[in-house]
């Protein structure tokens, strides 16, 4: 029998070399949670599913935070409630789209993953894309600069 086959090193090393890449994961995915891309200035101009957005009250006059959800997805609870408590004190309005039955808009909106969050000024253009569950602090400051309400 092989001495080195035996040893309790062995599998230990395994297990903290998992630990690691599990930790290295983790800490990757949690730094991606709540990140803000804002818009460039002229993505109003290049909206091209305005139209379709309108339906859903973007460009209606007012910001608008427009969030893809699941009922699956366990991190769009979260979110749903972040969201719902900043506009609750009167910065916009709210529409949630189960992914599920809007599939082709969140394609054509480039959804990869839930939840995300894009926040519309009052004449439909994008302010900022917000990947994994938003702060409440970075939605109220991307709310309050809309160029439309002042």
């Amino acid at each position: 029998m092989n001495a080195a086959a035996s040893s309790p090193a062995v599998p230990l090393a395994a297990l903290a070399v998992a630990l690691v890449v599990a930790i290295a994961v983790g800490a990757l995915w949690r730094s991606r949670q709540g990140k803000v891309k804002r818009a460039r200035p002229d993505a109003a101009l290049q909206a091209p599913h305005l139209g379709e957005l309108a339906e859903h009250g973007v460009g209606a006059g007012e910001p608008v935070v427009l969030h893809f959800s699941a009922a699956w997805c366990a991190p769009c609870k979260a979110a749903r409630t972040v969201i719902q408590s900043v506009v609750a004190q009167g910065a916009g309005r709210d529409v949630e789209l189960d992914l599920d039955e809007h599939q082709a808009l969140a394609r054509k909106l480039g959804v990869l993953s839930l939840p995300t969050t894009l926040v519309y000024d009052g004449a439909g253009g994008l302010v900022a894309r917000i990947a994994g569950v938003p702060k409440a602090d970075t939605l109220r400051e991307l709310l309050g600069s809309d160029p439309a309400r002042a």
